[in-house]
């Protein structure tokens, strides 16, 4: 599997922290992929759709995630 280097706010740090304290996740490298799968989903789902097969993806960089340059809502 991929490995991925991430930088987020303190915030979000520690609410994963939370979430592995409460017996939620058995750890944070599970949290990280279960939330970030989820918010995959959610966005594309409900995010912009793709009218020439462009790569979903196309656009994280410059906007951030519907629209927040440092919040991911999951």
């Amino acid at each position: 599997m991929p490995r991925v280097e991430l930088t987020v706010p303190e915030h979000l740090e520690m609410q994963i922290a939370q979430m592995v304290e409460r017996g939620e996740f058995v750890d944070r490298e599970e949290a990280v992929e279960e939330l970030l799968s989820t918010g995959l989903k959610a966005f594309k789902t409900s995010g912009p759709q793709d009218d020439e097969g462009a790569d979903p993806v196309d656009g994280f960089e410059d906007d951030g995630m519907m629209g927040h340059d440092d919040e991911y809502v999951f």
